[in-house]
């Protein structure tokens, strides 16, 4: 992907190509950082802005500009993805989202003082490391005889009170109160006495990390989609009779896949299994997730094999910039495939995070779910160098070269599919072993499943 984007630069360019290449990574790492930044402040800054005040003055006026500025807000980012992919310089594609990002900046600058700004009431996740702390500090203490020796405080929030469990015992001794102190002493230093529905909190997120390291290889699987399928699609034919097909129409197709199978295979669940699959279903989902990425690599393997043979057959090895007369509607059952993959994961893993983690943690359900798929997208980086060394041992080519001509990506995709295959074998093991708390969620509604929505909630109360 560098290669394709600098190549020309680099011949014409003075500057070295390791300087051209530390501002091109930096600049991604920069990008990674704004997108994980906006996706986890925006939601709860707007709503910030709609108070009280705000909702007992909102006018119609005030209604119908907010459903217009909504509607215009959807349809020029639409209209720019399909307008930007007849543009061929890679200096212009980056370089108009760049100008935009920085007007769209400045005017939100412009209005700071005018904002509803509510005061920071800290993070649920210190319960973890105040915990960790606290057990480490008392590593040589004694477990008292009795649980109901261990520290808690009964009050209003009874209901969110978790039990003890013989789970990760050594996490215990957060609790322990220790004899030769006063408890009213101890109990204004949250960071060496910890209640035990807060160690209990910390024992139910540490014990979900086997399960969602499992999740990571869908993440891998599914950043191929937004890089080689794409790079596949600028590179092969977009006629369809006499007109010309936009590459978004692929991405279209992508996300209808991702909506219709998440709830397709929902009310499935749900239908056949009763009030049972609302407790299932996620687990399920994640399974079928991961054959659909497995199925996935297989049919992107095949259809790469067909290209290739294409390109050969016409002796386009060395012409990288020649259109390949292909249909890019080749590539269509694997954008529908990792669309399928990318709705039923994101879904089954949030709810598994929402039924499985402590209360105070499933304000962060959305976000860990989106983490996970993360450390995938980073992971891919790291498969695909660790796939290239591989391949070059006994002194043959390397899969990937400058040019997809030259590179080997259907050996790539066949290495993901038995990868996957692997890893859903793995899967399968760790949620057979993995003790499950019982849901909370069988004897009231059904969870939402709406790719859109999820169990998010703002402004979480702080713990320490």
């Amino acid at each position: 992907m560098y290669h394709s984007i600098t190549r020309q630069p680099l011949r014409s360019s003075p500057r070295p190509q390791a300087l051209v290449k530390i501002l091109f990574y930096t600049a991604l790492a920069l990008i990674a950082l704004g997108l994980s930044g906006h996706l986890i402040s925006l939601g709860a800054f707007i709503a910030e802005q709609f108070s009280e005040d705000v909702l007992d003055n909102f006018t119609t006026r005030t209604f119908i500009t907010m459903f217009v500025g909504t509607y215009i807000a959807v349809l020029v980012p639409i209209g720019a993805v399909i307008a930007i992919t007849y543009i061929r310089l890679w200096s212009i594609r980056f370089g108009i989202p760049a100008i935009c990002t920085m007007v769209a900046t400045l005017v939100f600058l412009s209005g700071s003082g005018s904002y509803n700004c509510v005061k920071p009431q800290g993070s649920s996740l210190t319960i973890v490391f105040r915990v960790l702390v606290a057990a480490t500090s008392k590593m040589f203490c004694k477990f008292p005889k009795e649980a109901d020796r261990l520290y808690e405080t009964r009050g209003v929030d009874d209901v969110d009170l978790l039990p003890h469990s013989r789970h990760l015992r050594c996490l215990d001794k957060a609790a322990i109160i220790l004899p030769a102190k006063p408890l009213e002493e101890q109990q204004k230093n949250r960071w060496k006495l910890c209640r035990v529905t807060e160690v209990e909190e910390t024992k139910l997120t540490i014990r979900m990390i086997p399960l969602c390291t499992t999740f990571i290889f869908c993440g891998v699987v599914s950043a191929i989609g937004n890089t080689y399928f794409i790079e596949q699609a600028n590179h092969m034919t977009h006629k369809l009779g006499k007109l010309s097909i936009p590459i978004v129409i692929l991405l279209w197709f992508y996300d209808q896949g991702k909506q219709q199978f998440a709830k397709l295979y929902y009310k499935l669940a749900v239908k056949l299994g009763g009030s049972g699959a609302r407790h299932y279903a996620p687990l399920i989902g994640v399974a079928v997730s991961m054959v659909f990425a497995i199925l996935c690599c297989i049919i992107a393997a095949k259809v790469e094999t067909k290209r290739l043979n294409v390109v050969r057959t016409h002796g386009l090895v060395d012409k990288p910039e020649e259109r390949i007369p292909m249909s890019l509607f080749w590539l269509l059952p694997q954008f529908v495939l990792i669309g399928a993959l990318d709705g039923i994961l994101e879904n089954s893993v949030e709810a598994i995070l929402f039924d499985q983690v402590g209360p105070s943690m499933r304000t962060y359900a959305v976000h860990f779910g989106v983490g996970v798929t993360g450390l995938g997208y980073i992971g891919s980086v790291l498969s695909v160098y660790v796939a290239g060394k591989v391949s070059e041992r006994g002194g043959k080519q390397s899969c990937f070269q400058d040019t997809l001509n030259h590179s080997q990506l259907d050996k790539y995709y066949w290495t993901l599919a038995w990868l996957t295959a692997v890893n859903l074998g793995l899967y399968i093991m760790v949620a057979l072993f993995y003790s499950f708390r019982e849901s909370e969620l069988e004897d009231e509604d059904a969870p939402n499943y709406d790719p859109t929505s999820g169990p998010f909630e703002d402004n979480a109360r702080c713990c320490c």
